[in-house]
């Protein structure tokens, strides 16, 4: 009785979660055009109507297929929205947005009739998985609707406006935000083995590390913005051989997303909010100006999730409660609608979010770089298929911790593994430093 009371829970609260999250995912598209749908931003990433689609193909594979037993729905979309078949240059040529929402619709009505009847004890996860999934792919929307929002092909008009910020006295900016926290010698839990946890988080594992110091904050556009006026973009001190080298390639001067926003016509300036839109090679430069470095992977879970006092790992920075309005700047993936935030905010504007050491802004706002290249853990088994993480094991991608603005609470949790290329900076993304 008691198991088929938890069973019904689950269900619920799984049924629950795909509808939130399908609701966020549907107000991205809301007054969207044509054009918009299907236009390729950058030529690293699919269009959005692409991703949209790939969503509701994912999600028929795998519960509707391969766990239900069921036969294809749309067949005519297979090639089309698996991520193996189509260059994303050829990912253009997309059926309209209604056409797509209602392959989307279609499937998750499908699958919810499902869910009443699924053995949930035995996939679980694989649900869980699932949410997760739709909210990396709108993360990636966001980001995509912003290179076209800057590029000028998507939203003009809307109540946002850009301009770049001033750096005359950013100078002066520099000694704000500095304070960082020592993170004394010993071991502690990295990883997890939650239901929610990913294949390339699992096992949860121990791990030791002499004390080292960590900043309180991530690195604000005012910081950084002195390492601008100081030259630091045509100072190959700074750089690695391979910084300095994708710095000819891409002759960049600036954050890709160094602005300022307007509301209702006030400039708001970004002084204290994190640098966004870095690469992991800009990010190294700047540590070594400051005479610091990036923390390892290991580093920032420590002083992010592990309460000494207690000795135990926390799910979140301030414990396992999880995400609220009150903790973190996440979820703002609706652009103002919904009273969601949309873009940065400072860095300390958070106090209910700090890790028990003391560490502001860990989860949500902007991913944070680290030194530490990708790979599976000692142990490590790929799930649900080697393609999602095991692929990318491959020395030549730099884990990102923490989360953005647009990243979804199912995908928020200290032990959380996002990776990319050291030379991506469309992503929202900054960092912070550590030191010996």
């Amino acid at each position: 009785m008691r198991s088929k009371l938890r069973k019904s829970r689950v269900k619920e609260a799984i049924s629950q979660a795909f509808d939130e999250c399908r609701s966020i995912t549907f107000a991205l598209f809301q007054d969207m055009d044509e054009a918009t749908f299907s236009s390729q931003f950058h030529p690293d990433f699919s269009p959005v109507g692409w991703h949209l689609g790939h969503i509701a193909y994912i999600e028929s594979l795998w519960l509707l297929e391969r766990s239900g037993g069921s036969s294809c729905l749309f067949p005519q979309y297979r090639k089309l929205f698996a991520a193996d078949s189509l260059p994303k240059s050829e990912r253009v040529h997309l059926p309209s947005l209604e056409e797509i929402r209602y392959y989307l619709d279609t499937v998750r009505e499908k699958v919810l009739e499902y869910l009443e009847v699924a053995d949930i004890e035995q996939q679980e996860r694989l649900w869980r998985f699932l949410i997760q999934h739709e909210s990396q792919h709108c993360e990636i929307i966001s980001f995509v609707l912003e290179l076209g929002e800057r590029n000028g092909q998507w939203g003009m008009g809307r109540e946002t406006s850009y301009s770049c910020v001033s750096l005359s006295s950013q100078s002066s900016k520099l000694s704000t935000f500095t304070e960082m926290i020592p993170i004394p010698s010993g071991e502690f839990e990295q990883g997890s083995d939650s239901i929610d946890a990913l294949d390339n988080e699992r096992p949860a594992h121990p791990v030791y590390l002499d004390t080292y110091l960590i900043d309180r904050y991530p690195v604000t556009c005012g910081q950084y913005g002195a390492f601008m006026e100081a030259g630091g973009y045509q100072n190959s001190r700074w750089w690695s051989e391979a910084g300095w080298q994708w710095l000819q390639t891409e002759p960049v001067f600036q954050p890709l997303y160094w602005c300022s926003d307007a509301y209702g016509g006030k400039l708001r300036s970004y002084d204290h909010h994190p640098v966004c839109g870095v690469s992991w090679y800009e990010a190294e430069a700047y540590s070594r100006f400051v005479g610091k470095r990036l923390p390892t992977e290991a580093e920032w879970e420590k002083a992010v999730s592990w309460d000494a006092q207690a000795n135990s790992h926390r799910t979140y920075p301030w414990g396992d409660e999880e995400p609220t309005a009150q903790h973190c700047n996440c979820l703002g993936v609706a652009r103002h609608r919904h009273g969601l935030i949309g873009k940065t905010t400072a860095v300390d504007a958070y106090p209910a979010g700090q890790s028990a050491y003391g560490l502001y802004d860990t989860l949500g706002n902007v991913w944070e770089w680290t030194a530490s290249w990708f790979d599976g853990y000692k142990g490590f088994q790929s799930y649900p298929y080697i393609g999602y993480s095991q692929v990318y094991f491959d020395h030549k991608h730099r884990v990102l911790k923490g989360g953005s603005w647009a990243t979804r609470p199912w995908v928020m949790r200290s032990s959380f593994r996002n990776w990319y290329h050291p030379g991506v900076r469309q992503l929202f993304a900054g960092f912070r430093c550590a030191a010996d």
